[in-house]
């Protein structure tokens, strides 16, 4: 059934029907996964996590002390079937989160077969648990990303076309044909395992959802932005640009993590959201490179400067940027907060860190603070 002819009753972020929900989340420590898990310990929420570590150093999961919050945490990495399916076993849950990735483009050119372990088979790994395991799991959301998207654009195309849910999947690197393989997975088992209710007697329900570019107090990931600005920061550095044209959807981390548990409510209670969902920013939230970090140097009242980065570098989509417009209608979800907030609560993040403020703390009144711009 095509999307037009779905009409969902809005479903708003319900406490009620977090409070006291078992959740699953793979990659709890990374830097999504580390704002999703408090905002889930803020609902009340029994939340259980399995990471093989914090991937950075530092990192939100350590300062925001996420770990004293969750239900349970356990050391697995999604390549390990086995443990998956003994986590699904044990903790029994109801709605499982799948953000555990290798979310680096130059990482995937550095070390394609990992890239590909852990974000194909690792997706296929917690699906087959999904399937196998008998339990109470009624609401997988899967993401993967918005390079999952086949782009052929090396700048803005002429009519600056947004990517919809239909579009043809591809990738012109490991990390984003890794992408759309885990949704071209998801999607078959879907079909195969769990498209109705004969086939699928527990009633287990999947989608993927399809973000990138977030933006964050706390992330000091690779290749990041944000992480970059900070590190030049305290080093007394220049900040160097790999490719400051290049358009993206920029988003602070809570806009889609908004979508994510929308999306695992509509799940819940509405088969036909098995389906994908875009969760990006508005038209005019697109911006380059350039304008995001010169703004940001604004904010930041001159501590930084930047500079090209002359080294050679891998090839970048000059242009992406996604329609959310099935979201914005069947789900009821809009960005809260626009790019402008969230380069504001971003410095603001990092300046509190800096002056030494309890980090979990200020994060859960951003949280806070974001659901109350949301009513």
């Amino acid at each position: 059934m095509c999307s037009q002819q779905i009409r969902y009753v809005p479903v708003p972020i319900d406490p009620d029907f977090w409070a006291g929900r078992r959740v699953l989340l793979t990659g709890h420590t990374g830097f999504k996964g580390a704002w999703l898990s408090l905002w889930l310990q803020a609902l009340g929420a029994r939340v259980s996590g399995l990471a093989p570590g914090a991937p950075t150093q530092p990192s939100l999961y350590e300062l925001a002390r996420v770990g004293a919050g969750m239900e349970a945490e356990r050391a697995v990495d999604v390549r390990d079937a086995d443990a998956l399916r003994a986590a699904l076993r044990e903790e029994r849950p109801e709605v499982v989160l799948h953000l555990a990735a290798q979310p680096m483009v130059r990482r995937s050119l550095r070390d394609p077969a990992m890239t590909y372990a852990v974000n194909v088979l690792g997706t296929v790994n917690v699906l087959e648990a999904v399937r196998l395991e008998p339990g109470e799991v009624r609401a997988v959301v899967v993401v993967t990303s918005d390079k999952c998207y086949e782009n052929l654009f090396s700048g803005a195309p002429p009519t600056a076309r947004r990517f919809v849910e239909g579009d043809p999947l591809g990738g012109s690197d490991p990390y984003s044909s890794s992408k759309a393989c885990a949704e071209l997975v998801t999607a078959a088992y879907r079909r195969s395992f769990f498209s109705s209710e004969d086939s699928n007697p527990r009633g287990a329900r999947i989608a993927t959802a399809r973000a990138g570019n977030v933006i964050g107090g706390g992330d000091w990931g690779e290749d990041r932005l944000i992480g970059d600005i900070v590190r030049a920061i305290e080093a007394g550095e220049r900040v160097k640009l790999r490719n400051p044209d290049a358009v993206r959807p920029w988003q602070h981390v809570l806009n889609p993590l908004n979508g994510y548990l929308r999306l695992a409510q509509e799940l819940w209670h509405e088969p036909r959201a098995a389906q994908a969902w875009n969760f990006g920013p508005r038209d005019h939230d697109a911006h380059t490179v350039r304008w995001i970090v010169e703004r940001l140097e604004e904010l930041w009242g001159g501590a930084f400067k930047w500079e090209l980065d002359g080294s050679e570098n891998p090839p970048e989509a000059g242009y992406l940027a996604l329609d959310s417009s099935k979201a914005e209608r069947d789900l009821n979800w809009l960005p809260a907060w626009d790019l402008g907030q969230a380069l504001e609560r971003i410095v603001a993040w990092h300046e509190a860190e800096r002056r030494g403020e309890d980090v979990r703390q200020m994060s859960l009144t951003q949280i806070e603070q974001f659901g109350d711009r949301e009513a």
